[in-house]
């Protein structure tokens, strides 16, 4: 995958200093994650016969063999929060950039997202169904420009997933989400917001099950450490107005949130403007969804990544390997729909689960198709 225009990768200097809003986060019953997450891992054991089998592309069964091996070795020796963030997630490979083919990206990338990489199913309150389909998401917000690449990988075959349908969404530089008024991100006061859709789009994986997003490195909010969201969407329709919207949604296998390294989160929030936010910074090491997708288990839900420049606002490049569990069905919880007016707030509630509080626990029954 290519991205052609990386030109419109310098930094505006304008932004408004605006409060972060509280996040709306149900802490999940800790038992059931936990079975929920070794059922997973035991799941990609099955990986190795699979990459044994005769007549496979070369550049694939490379790339899966190198994932595999990683995958042994996440599930021999338990990975945990401290392991996390002690390690650097800055790529040391000569010549990463968006031009980089997907083998040479992917296939020893170290950096595994087992489940997908949320167990909890946690989407907050914030996304938008009906977000539209594109790959440049950033629409001249001001901040470190970011190009992330994503290769999602099917848990118990262990190839690559194509046509895949997978959204991402993430606040500003300064803490505020897109198409939604809300107390507590930015000023509530401010109805414009409902009409803006900054940082929020779908794309659709292509057949070595990669997707790219050009998007911004995130700032922060109250209680939160720096993150964006993602949502993948099993046997989505595209409607004519590019959303996937009401029925097109399909199934959804996978609500996460990824992260960055705590050094580099700290060198971007020393930049204009997320030097204007005077929220305390919540770090990695005290975010409760950091801890629960990293404590005990195989999972490293941070993002790779690389400088396109000689300063960070030259941008940044990074990417991440999802292992999704395709037979799993999420509930994603929201409060706002995107519409062709804009941002409309609706009573919170999840799609097919009304009982639901930010998704639920997932459940692992296939679903039908």
């Amino acid at each position: 995958m290519h991205f052609s225009n990386l030109a419109n990768l310098s930094v505006l200097a304008s932004a408004l200093l605006v409060a972060a809003h509280p996040g709306h986060h149900e802490e999940r019953d800790a038992l059931q994650m936990r079975s929920y997450k070794r059922s997973l891992a035991h799941g990609l054991q099955k990986c190795s016969p699979t990459l044994e089998a005769s007549g496979v592309h070369a550049r694939a069964e490379a790339r899966r063999r190198a994932l595999v091996d990683v995958q042994r070795r996440q599930l021999l020796q338990t990975r945990d929060t401290a392991d996390v963030l002690n390690k650097s997630h800055k790529s040391t490979r000569p010549n990463i950039s968006p031009f980089s083919p997907e083998d040479y990206l992917f296939e020893n990338d170290k950096n595994i997202c087992l489940l997908g990489p949320s167990p909890e199913g946690e989407t907050g309150p914030y996304w938008l169904p009906g977000e539209y389909v594109r790959s440049r998401v950033r629409e001249n917000e001001p901040g470190v420009p970011v190009v992330v690449e994503q290769q999602f990988v099917d848990a118990e075959t262990c190839e690559p997933i194509p046509n895949l349908w997978t959204e991402i969404w993430g606040c500003n530089a300064t803490g505020v989400y897109s198409g939604l008024v809300a107390e507590g991100n930015g000023n509530s006061a401010d109805l414009s917001n409902h009409n803006t859709s900054f940082l929020r789009g779908l794309q659709q994986t292509d057949r070595e099950g990669v997707v790219l997003f050009d998007t911004l490195f995130p700032g922060h909010y109250a209680d939160r450490t720096t993150h964006y969201h993602n949502v993948v969407h099993v046997n989505a329709t595209l409607l004519p107005n590019n959303t996937l919207a009401g029925g097109g949604l399909g199934r959804v296998a996978h609500i996460g949130q990824i992260f960055w390294d705590q050094d580099l989160i700290e060198a971007v929030e020393s930049t204009y403007p997320y030097n204007t936010n005077n929220i305390t910074i919540t770090p990695n090491a005290e975010d409760r969804v950091f801890q629960v997708e990293t404590d005990g288990y195989a999972s490293d839900p941070v993002l790779n990544y690389a400088m396109l420049g000689d300063s960070l606002e030259d941008g940044l490049f990074a990417w991440i390997t999802v292992v999704v569990n395709m037979s799993a069905i999420h509930y994603p919880y929201y409060t706002n729909v995107w519409t062709a007016e804009g941002g409309e707030a609706v009573n919170g509630t999840s799609d097919g689960d009304y009982r639901a509080i930010d998704g639920g626990l997932p459940s692992t029954t296939t679903a039908a198709n």
